[in-house]
């Protein structure tokens, strides 16, 4: 029997031809050369990301049998909640960069859950302030309206877990402006309580907690995002002198702001005779000017 003809194997691409070898076994064709892609002369590396620093996270319940402790983790999951509590509050304070010499070296925050009269506070444990505890009321928690629970224990939450990354000027900044931006925040993560009232007037700017939040987030509108940062950030490296840190951030002083402020509130009931004393006083300053 004659050898078996050269056979053709085709494919989509090209067509490759096989010859007979003298043991009547096909050799197949050599393989087309192939071109290897021309490669950059400048090697280049992916940048990466910015990002917020982390820190080791903590959890203690001095009494799980607490009616507090039963109501707590049933309504938080406890990892995720304190990570994004702090997630929030970095994203809200601190501009991400590849430095983060700007942020507090924050190394640890364990939460402690405990029975006691105040709402929570926050410390630095004593023998290294970069480890911080959040201490939470359980008879506190044990009172939340059942429809309130999870949003209110997330709120309370990120506005301790404000006073473990703020700056403070070396302590002397004030304790209203402090507790203030730890409500801004909270209000900018959209976990205010319902008995927040914007149109509270407050006495003073620097009152605290939700009455200073409401006029920082008025500041933040008026001079634009990122300002309460500024202000978070010139608490950093110098002590509080009020006259020059507020002009140096937004050209007037915190009372002039202020005053601006409370004009953007509704009059309440018994104000209007002090609402007029007000505007009587402006226009004497404004003759006395003149007669100058």
């Amino acid at each position: 029997m004659s050898p078996a003809p050269p056979t053709v194997a085709a494919t989509s691409s090209c067509t490759a031809t096989t010859t007979t070898a003298e043991d009547g076994e096909p050799t197949p064709s050599p393989l087309p050369p192939q071109t290897s892609p021309k490669s950059s002369s400048i090697a280049t590396r992916p940048h990466p990301k910015p990002r917020y620093p982390t820190c080791k996270l903590r959890v203690e319940c001095h009494d799980l049998g607490h009616d507090g402790a039963e109501v707590f983790f049933s309504n938080s999951k406890v990892s995720h909640d304190l990570s994004a509590a702090v997630t929030t509050v970095l994203s809200i304070l601190y501009t991400p960069s590849q430095s983060k010499s700007h942020i507090p070296p924050v190394r640890s925050v364990t939460l402690v859950l405990e029975a006691m009269d105040t709402l929570a506070y926050t410390k630095g444990i004593e023998l290294d302030n970069d480890h911080k505890e959040i201490h939470f009321s359980l008879q506190y928690i044990s009172t939340i309206p059942v429809s309130r629970r999870g949003d209110e224990i997330q709120g309370v939450l990120v506005h301790e877990m404000v006073h473990c990354w703020q700056w403070n000027a070396f302590g002397t900044a004030p304790g209203g402006l402090i507790e203030g931006m730890a409500d801004f925040v909270r209000l900018k993560a959209g976990l205010s309580p319902p008995h927040w009232k914007k149109k509270e007037r407050p006495e003073k700017w620097d009152q605290g907690y939700q009455h200073t939040g409401f006029f920082l987030d008025w500041i933040e509108t008026q001079f634009g995002d990122g300002s309460i940062r500024r202000v978070n950030e010139a608490l950093m490296n110098k002590r509080y002198d009020e006259d020059a840190f507020w002009v140096s951030l937004f050209g007037k002083r915190v009372q002039e702001l202020w005053s601006e402020y409370c004009e953007t509130l509704p009059v309440q009931e018994g104000e209007d005779a002090v609402m007029v004393e007000r505007e009587e006083q402006k226009t004497i300053d404004k003759l006395e000017k003149v007669l100058e």
